[in-house]
């Protein structure tokens, strides 16, 4: 029981979290604050496939779950969007941005946890009917 409410804060707000940074991608706001000013440094290219993977990845997070039509696909986006933060490490590591790079970590870890969680400790199982 404590895993599945631990792990529902998490999808939501890990959820909500990557929606909005790769709604970001799209639009590049003036005046972000000093920890996104890498934003500015990316080309369109990697701007469209980071913020298309992480607007999927944080709907794969709540949706499926929440809808128990194929909850398999939380666990599978929470493993997409590690390799998304493996990535920005990377990126981050070539630009010495150690701050982004111990949140990616940090991300990392707690998609690891949903993956592991809705595979292992707190499955959702599918709606009744509904395709597994």
């Amino acid at each position: 029981m404590r895993h599945n409410v631990v792990l529902w804060v998490l999808q939501i707000f890990l959820g909500l979290y990557f929606i909005g940074i790769g709604v970001m991608h799209f639009i590049v706001p003036e005046g972000l604050p000093d920890v996104l000013s890498w934003m500015y440094d990316l080309d369109d290219t990697l701007h469209l496939v980071s913020g298309t993977a992480e607007i999927l990845g944080g709907l794969g997070l709540i949706l499926p779950s929440l809808t128990r039509v194929l909850p398999v696909l939380t666990p599978l986006a929470a493993l997409g969007l590690i390799v998304v933060m493996i990535g920005a490490v990377v990126f981050h590591i070539g630009r010495e941005e150690f701050q982004q790079i111990g949140t990616n970590v940090l991300m990392i870890l707690l998609l690891g946890y949903i993956a592991y969680g809705r595979t292992r400790l707190a499955p959702i199982a599918p709606r009744e009917g509904a395709t597994t």
